[in-house]
């Protein structure tokens, strides 16, 4: 009775806030950590496998409240460069994993009716083949579409990006493809990860669960330099909710609120000042 009574309130609830998320502006691109996956398999007495499955079935979902709620692009940061530190064991398992989620997407017609645009950001060459492989096929199936990006993040990290941009860019430049005076915030962007295509967006809402209030290293140009709003959430990944994703959307729409009030409030104190100027030079 108990239960029944609490999903009834959570779906009302939920309801709601879905109306009024829906009902403001949407970030255009939002970045997630998706952190606890390991956590919660230790919680339950079960092999760190059991986290990653159930971790990759929420990523499953999130892709969809994404698309279905208007984001036009999303990262997730599946696998970083600091990963590798852990067991051998686990990282093939969770390669073989995430390499059957790209063959599924590859395959399901709702990733081509959605037309979404699959791009694995991060240093290929420390993968496994096969993995390669996929990454490669879901990459190239998904290429001219253009309604929603999806990038994950593999074998991804931001200093290691940007100092593999600066290579790029020092390499062209001794070649004289670029000169010195045509680096600026543009060229530097568009050397990030992907190798080709258009530069992963700068970030409008940063989401990392698990209880942890830190960045890690994860896309550091795109989020630090837009000032974009964070969220940062108990639940460990297999347990992020629906009602979790609305929360950080109105966390953003808030932050949003209130830098447009901010804005607001400049451009009424100028336009005072201006008139306190003007009264004072017509006497």
């Amino acid at each position: 009775m108990i239960r029944s009574l609490m999903n009834l309130f959570y779906k009302t609830y939920e309801r709601a806030l879905s109306k009024d998320v829906k009902s403001g502006t949407v970030p255009e691109h939002v970045a997630i950590i998706m952190d606890g996956n390991r956590r919660f398999a230790s919680r339950l007495g079960k092999r760190t496998s059991y986290g990653h499955s159930k971790g990759a079935d929420v990523t499953e979902k999130v892709i969809e409240w994404s698309y279905d709620i208007g984001v036009k692009e999303l990262t997730v940061y599946a696998f970083s460069t600091e990963n590798f530190n852990r067991s051998s064991d686990e990282t093939l398992q969770l390669f073989d994993l995430i390499g059957s989620k790209f063959d599924y997407m590859r395959e399901n017609e709702r990733t081509h009716e959605r037309e979404i645009r699959v791009r694995v950001i991060g240093d290929h060459s420390l993968l496994p083949e096969e993995l390669q492989k996929s990454a490669r096929k879901i990459e190239q199936a998904t290429k001219d579409y253009d309604k929603f990006n999806l990038n994950v993040a593999l074998a991804y990290g931001g200093r290691q990006d940007i100092v593999q941009a600066v290579r790029k860019m020092a390499d062209k430049v001794l070649k004289g493809q670029i000169s010195l005076e045509d680096i600026n915030e543009s060229t530097i962007a568009d050397h990030f990860y992907p190798s080709e295509g258009a530069a992963v967006s700068n970030v409008d809402l940063i989401i990392r669960t698990g209880g942890n209030e830190r960045i890690s290293n994860f896309l550091p140009w795109q989020a630090n330099g837009n000032e974009c709003a964070a969220y940062f959430c108990a639940p460990f990944w297999p347990e992020f909710r629906r009602i979790d994703f609305l929360r950080s959307i109105r966390i953003y729409q808030a932050r949003l609120a209130e830098q447009k009030k901010k804005e607001n409030h400049r451009t009424t104190h100028f336009l005072k000042e201006i008139t306190k100027t003007g009264d004072g030079h017509c006497q």
